[in-house]
């Protein structure tokens, strides 16, 4: 059987927030729903099967975990680094 489609999505305002949460996850069709939404928004999208399963089990609004800091950690300088290159 072929691997559904899944997709995290993460809120993070570093000035507010002191982690990460989970904004929206799902497979399949809910997954694509996500990633177009994404993309008609100029979000990046980094993708990584790993750490979408590890975010995935996770509750939506709860910040992540201790233990995911460092692999969001990761997401997040690519996402500064787009972002000084857009600017």
């Amino acid at each position: 059987m072929k691997d559904l489609k899944k997709a995290v999505a993460l809120k993070y305002d570093r000035k507010v927030d002191d982690a990460p949460t989970v904004l929206a996850k799902g497979k399949g069709l809910i997954a694509d729903q996500i990633l177009s939404i994404a993309k008609k928004n100029g979000l990046p999208i980094y993708p990584d099967r790993d750490l979408v399963e590890a975010l995935e089990a996770l509750d939506l609004n709860i910040e992540i975990p201790e233990e995911l800091y460092r692999a969001v950690a990761e997401v997040l300088v690519f996402i500064y680094d787009i972002n000084k290159k857009l600017a």
